[in-house]
């Protein structure tokens, strides 16, 4: 049995952390305020993560660090550089394998499906504070002073997953009563939806996996499938089938930024919706043993998540 320390207790962090507990480890989770529910295996240690030398203490002893939490995206150009710093440090002092929780911003919009040989060529201000957090990272790694490894995942949804623009809050508990929802984009548009099971999975598989240390890896991912069909299966499997799926139009989208820091940052990542979005995740599954979880299963599993915290959150 191990210690890990998971950064973060978001849907990924909460998930992963669970998970290293079902396969007999120790874990600690450090969170900003600390969490007064307690869970059997899980320590939850207040602290703000960006403060390198807590984090240093926090984290000796410790095979691996699970690095899963995120500035809201208002303050990612304040808050990541001093986040991504500490990490390093903390992982450069303990020893500890940093596991990054990755998106794919860092490549910037790209033609055909997404592979990690492409280059890091993002303009945007989002995706240039990602593809640095993996770049500094990587540039310790290549030096001798950390061990580190990349997971980059979709849009993910699943069991948990309530915030964001996409297969969760602003679309699932309308859809349960059966109600019109509305998306970014083209509704129609393929797109590779990340399981969040299978998020948590690839993170602890890659921390324990050396082979897998020094690149980045994407999480193992269904083939796409429209913000359209993925509505009619949520349909289909709540027996609410069929719901009308609206795309937000640019307009739309410009005038409720003005009220929702949300949608006014994801103006940047817009293009990921309006057009193809597609994930190959062909390289880990040839080394790895992780596989996308079947997508009725994904299906299921989150219509019958979604119901139950409806019914206890109201």
């Amino acid at each position: 049995m191990s210690l890990h320390v998971v950064i973060g207790f978001g849907p990924a962090g909460a998930a992963t952390a669970r998970l290293l507990v079902e396969q007999g480890h120790s874990v600690r989770v450090v969170t900003r305020s600390g969490r007064s529910t307690a869970e059997p295996g899980i320590t939850h240690l207040a602290l703000d993560a960006s403060d390198s030398a807590r984090l240093t203490e926090a984290v000796q002893g410790a095979a691996a660090i699970h690095g899963c939490a995120a500035p809201p995206y208002h303050r990612w150009a304040t808050e990541w550089p001093p986040l991504a710093a500490s990490l390093c440090t903390a992982a450069e002092a303990s020893g500890a394998v940093l596991v990054l929780l990755g998106n794919l911003y860092g490549y910037g919009p790209v033609a055909g499906p997404l592979t990690e040989d492409l280059p890091l060529a993002a303009t945007g201000t989002k995706g240039r504070l990602r593809a640095a957090v993996w770049e500094q990272a990587l540039a310790l790694h290549e030096a001798g002073r950390i061990k580190a490894v990349e997971v980059r995942a979709s849009d993910f949804f699943g069991p948990g997953v309530t915030d964001g623009g996409h297969l969760a809050a602003r679309v699932i508990p309308p859809l349960l009563r059966g109600k019109a929802v509305s998306t970014l984009g083209d509704p129609d548009a393929p797109h590779s939806w990340t399981y969040l099971p299978d998020v948590a999975r690839a993170l602890v598989e890659v921390a324990g996996e050396e082979r897998a240390w020094g690149r980045a890896w994407h999480v193992p991912t269904e083939p796409a499938l429209s913000v359209r069909e993925m509505v009619d299966r949520l349909a289909r499997q709540a027996g609410t089938a069929p719901v009308a799926v609206r795309g937000l139009p640019a307009p739309a989208l410009a005038l409720a930024g003005l009220f929702s820091p949300l949608l006014r940052e994801l103006k940047e990542v817009r293009y990921q919706f309006d057009r193809p979005f597609l994930v190959d995740s062909s390289a880990y599954e040839a080394e790895f043993g992780v596989r996308a979880t079947p997508v009725d299963e994904q299906v299921k599993a989150t219509v019958d998540w979604w119901r139950g915290h409806l019914a206890t959150s109201g």
